[in-house]
């Protein structure tokens, strides 16, 4: 494992909603690179560029035309190469978005591999014979809708696609498809980026037989969503099969001489599943997505989380949200509620083994875009009536109060939502202590100024039920997440001499070793030791209000969180 990755925070950018340098509505690399210090300032360690190669943006850059070069919409290789520099100066590292489940349907290798059957690179891809009726060779469904597959009317095969039919699936029992991803992968090292972030790392193998996958329920309602659809079947021998792991590990040996990390979009909700990828000399780390996925719920969480670090330790990242899932604050309930809870949960996130992942915007709060659904770009919502894209999470980032937001100064490519005003801003936020923008930043510093949250130090989770979530890391710290059931403040009897580092909200004190938790809200302590007496043991009056509380409000004895 490299060494700098090991207690980093990481930030997802996407690359067409950050930051608009030429005033035509779409993120570019230039924006990126002129908001690095923000990044810096913010306390994040390595950021993941979404994709900015050359494209016909049918899935709005993962169709890939060319994995070497960069879409001129984005702006130009040396715009990304000075970019890369300038975090490294600003200690910060790149990871790249590496696609190599499909590509675009215009790259030059399907291009040739659809001309004929003994075309130069036909077998990069997978081509089937229809079957017996004339019809799809099996019954896959794509995640975007109908069949994973397409009928080639010039060659009178089928190809597969997992996703659009623009985005044709290689072949990976080639060798070549090998030898070529290996040289994509050597040139970026070398071009100085720090490691990738592999997109769908789970589905690059199919089943050699390409048998039906069982369905879970039949019929399928007429007019279903794809996601619908897709969930509907049990996916044995399309995604997560035997192999894959392979590829991996012949990548480590590329990767570990420069230092770089390989960094799994792995999503295998299942820990045993997800950690057969990062075993031994496999992928150096995937993200959690059963930690997304979770609801506000403590025994969930608890449960979630012991269950994945119990088989893979510091090899998980855990991503807050994402460009494909909706953002924390809309999955914990929406607007302030939401936004107090994602918080929350972070803080918990920022004390387990791993990397703690934000999505852009997340570091102020803001819950899924109201968007209209005529202004839909996605593809799954454009191609499938009814379908819920990823629109609502992909909207252009707030960076100050105006017209444009500070994003571009012309109209973007994606509105902002009827849900975006000028105070969620970055540049509202800023220097506001009460702000979600500025408890995040002292969050992460607070992390960094506590070792045994990035050292390796033993996790412990002192509470095994009830509505707190607590881990201890060896005996210098506690970190505790009050996510609530509807009795009121919760609280914990701490060792003596206990400091509070940090807080997501100020209603959290700690006063005579009692730490109070009001609902939705989390808290560092340092300890001496882990003796930690759980809620249930102090016979608290739950009837009372805080208001009622002996040590509520602004107590001149209770302990002032020091940022």
């Amino acid at each position: 494992m490299p060494t700098w990755w090991r207690g980093s925070v990481g930030y997802e950018i996407y690359v067409r909603s950050f930051a608009d340098s030429r005033g035509d509505g779409i993120g570019d690399l230039p924006g990126i690179r002129a908001r690095l210090p923000y990044l810096a300032d913010l306390g994040v360690d390595t950021i993941w560029l979404t994709p900015f190669y050359p494209s016909p943006q049918a899935d709005h850059g993962y169709d890939v035309a060319d994995h070497l070069d960069v879409d001129p919409c984005y702006g130009s290789l040396e715009d990304l190469l000075g970019l890369i520099a300038d975090a490294h100066g600003l200690g910060l590292r790149t990871l790249i978005d590496l696609v190599p489940n499909h590509t675009s349907d215009q790259h030059p290798w399907f291009l040739d591999a659809r001309s004929a059957r003994d075309a130069r690179h036909r077998d990069f891809y997978v081509w089937k014979d229809p079957s017996l009726d004339g019809g799809p060779p099996n019954n896959w469904v794509s995640h975007f809708g109908g069949p994973a597959w397409t009928f080639d009317e010039v060659t009178g095969q089928y190809y597969m696609h997992l996703f659009l039919p623009e985005q044709p699936d290689l072949n990976w029992t080639n060798p070549e498809v090998h030898t070529a991803f290996r040289e994509i992968l050597t040139t970026w090292f070398e071009r100085g980026v720090d490691g990738v972030r592999i997109d769908v790392a789970h589905a690059l193998v199919e089943d050699p037989e390409f048998r039906d996958n069982p369905r879970l329920e039949e019929p399928i309602a007429a007019g279903s969503t794809p996601q619908t659809i897709f969930s509907r079947f049990e996916h044995v021998y399309d995604l997560d099969q035997d192999g894959v792991v392979e590829i991996y590990r012949d990548w480590r040996t590329l990767a570990d001489p420069f230092d770089a990390v390989l960094l799994g979009e792995v999503y295998v909700l299942h820990p045993d599943r997800l950690s057969r990828y990062l075993q031994g000399d496999g992928l150096h780390a995937g993200f959690c997505f059963a930690a997304l996925k979770v609801p506000w719920d403590a025994a969930e969480i608890r449960a979630t989380l012991r269950d994945h670090l119990a088989v893979s330790g510091d090899l998980l990242a855990w991503p807050l949200s994402s460009h494909d899932d909706p953002r924390a604050p809309t999955r914990f309930g929406g607007g302030e509620r939401g936004a107090r809870r994602a918080l929350a949960y972070l803080t918990l996130l920022c004390a387990l083994p791993g990397v703690p992942f934000l999505y852009q915007g997340d570091e102020l709060g803001l819950d899924d875009a109201d968007l209209d659904a005529e202004v839909a770009e996605d593809p799954i919502a454009v191609r499938n009536p009814g379908a819920t894209g990823r629109d609502a999470v992909r909207a252009p980032m707030l960076w100050e109060p105006g017209p444009g937001f500070g994003f571009t100064t012309g109209e973007p490519w994606l509105p902002f939502g009827a849900n975006r005003h000028g105070r969620r801003s970055v540049a509202a936020q800023l220097g506001d202590p009460a702000s979600h923008l500025e408890r995040v930043r002292a969050l992460l510093a607070a992390r960094r100024e506590l070792p045994a949250l990035t050292d390796g130090s033993p996790l412990d989770w002192p509470i095994d039920e009830g509505a707190v979530v607590a881990v201890t890391r060896g005996d210098e710290v506690l970190v505790a997440l009050h996510v609530g059931d509807g009795g009121g403040d919760a609280e914990l009897e701490l060792p003596d001499g206990s400091v509070l580092h940090y807080a997501s909200d100020p209603s959290v004190v700690l006063v005579d070793d009692r730490l109070r938790l009001p609902e939705d809200t989390a808290a560092i302590v340092a300890l001496e030791d882990a003796r930690i007496t759980p809620v249930s043991d102090l016979d608290r009056d739950t009837d009372r209000g805080p208001d009622a509380h002996p040590d509520a409000g602004a107590d001149p004895a209770a302990e002032e969180v020091p940022r």
